[in-house]
């Protein structure tokens, strides 16, 4: 029902004018429907107020997105919605008038009502083995249909599993030899990383459920449980890469900050368009959206000037602080500015430092302000849509170093962001690098 409070001098007018705004209104109404979200959500935003906050582990990176390699290897069930989507880049879409053979189109994974003994539960493969700090369990747009609870399971396994799910299995359920290569893994009986816990239903305010977990091994598969059945849209599992360095030879280069070899983001000025962590991603970026851009800096002089450099000379930047896979030798720069045409950097430049565990720990809660860091690479012109290489010639430390931070001036984009270097040895490992790599 639709209510309305109008204030008017003549009582008279007050009927008609009333009539007229709820006519208007349903003629909105009717013409928007296709656009509107599930029923019931604006009056369940009412009832729930604001969701939780977000934890710190939401920056670290996602490695079982699908972007990074993860993968769905088997679910028991994917009759509304496949399984796979659980661990799509992009955030989940309603579309209202969307139905399939098998019901209503979901962008997430969601099972049939389920009338036998026993849950629904996927296996996934992610696409970085490391170390999880945290869950976010999004049941956005399921807000008549989700999962009632959950809980998570983990392990690492030496050997990949050869199964795989690759096609459309919409309307589908495993089978009987997909159930029996599935049960020879043991997952039900793999440590709990998440034990069973409620899910809040998918309205806009409390569609993400965030769970931490204190286990900081290293882990390849995950066991999702649906408690019994119903629909989840993502889940992101944030963490640090871990690599085993003992394979890498002491005059091999490698990306040092890379996702894939434990690089992860600790800090950043701002991250308005898209998270700088994005640009340690695997490959070339795909758009904007899969790189590091800020908003426009309100700083910025009303006349633009440069110096003999070409260089903007503005008041304000912004910048991101990494933490390396491992501590190293950076022998070689590149920043690419792909897709970055009309709102690229003007200009950046790199600083390093070496930390301990302990100093980085008191850094990261004093917002990386009082660092001192030291000039890895002066300032360089950048140039729209464009990898900048840089050589050792271009760098000014040659030193062992743990931690960067990349400063763009004033304000922009940056897609990747690649440091190539030798891994030093260590004579203490850093708490990154004591994670076990045996089975959990």
């Amino acid at each position: 029902m639709l209510n309305f409070v109008l204030q008017s001098e003549g009582s008279e007018f007050l009927l008609p004018l009333t009539f007229r705004v709820i006519g208007i209104c349903q003629n909105l109404l009717l013409s928007c429907q296709s656009h509107l979200e599930p029923l019931g959500m604006a009056e369940r935003k009412a009832i729930l107020g604001h969701g939780q906050a977000e934890p710190h582990f939401i920056h670290f990176n996602d490695l079982a997105c699908e972007a990074v390699g993860g993968k769905v290897i088997f679910a028991t069930d994917e009759w509304f919605a496949p399984a796979k989507n659980l661990l799509k880049k992009e955030p989940p879409q309603f579309k209202a008038s969307a139905f399939t053979d098998f019901g209503k189109w979901m962008d997430g994974w969601e099972t049939r009502r389920k009338r036998i003994p026993g849950h629904d539960w996927c296996i996934i493969q992610l696409g970085v083995p490391g170390s999880i700090y945290g869950f976010d369990v999004d049941t956005s747009f399921f807000t008549g249909n989700h999962s009632p609870h959950i809980s998570i399971q983990g392990a690492c396994l030496d050997q990949m599993p050869a199964f795989t799910l690759d096609e459309d299995r919409t309307g589908m359920a495993a089978s009987s030899s997909q159930m029996a290569a599935a049960a020879k893994l043991g997952s039900e009986v793999w440590p709990e990383l998440v034990g069973v816990s409620p899910l809040q239903p998918g309205y806009s305010d409390c569609c993400h459920n965030y769970f931490r977990t204190n286990f900081r091994g290293r882990v390849t598969h995950l066991r999702l449980n649906m408690l019994p059945d119903g629909g989840i849209a993502r889940l992101r599992v944030y963490g640090v890469g871990l690599r085993d360095w003992s394979t890498v030879s002491a005059n091999q280069l490698v990306d040092l900050v890379a996702l894939t070899n434990g690089g992860m983001c600790l800090g950043y000025s701002n991250a308005h368009f898209g998270h700088p962590r994005n640009m340690i991603g695997l490959d070339r970026a795909a758009n904007m959206a899969d790189g590091w851009e800020t908003a426009r800096r309100l700083d910025r002089p009303k006349h633009l000037k440069v110096d003999e450099s070409g260089i903007l000379q503005v008041p304000g930047y912004e910048w991101a602080v990494f933490r390396l896979g491992h501590p190293g030798v950076i022998s070689s720069i590149e920043v690419d500015t792909t897709h970055f045409k009309g709102n690229f950097p003007d200009s950046c430049r790199i600083e390093a430092c070496l930390l301990t565990q302990e100093e980085e720990g008191h850094f990261n809660r004093t917002s990386w302000n009082s660092v001192k860091w030291e000039k890895l690479l002066p300032s360089q012109k950048l140039r729209p849509h464009c990898r900048h290489q840089y050589s050792a010639a271009d760098l000014t430390l040659s030193s062992v170093l743990s931690h960067i931070r990349l400063i763009i001036s004033p304000d922009g984009g940056v897609s990747r962001l690649r440091l190539w270097g030798q891994p030093s040895p260590l004579t203490v490992t850093p708490t990154n690098l004591k994670m076990q790599t045996s089975k959990l």
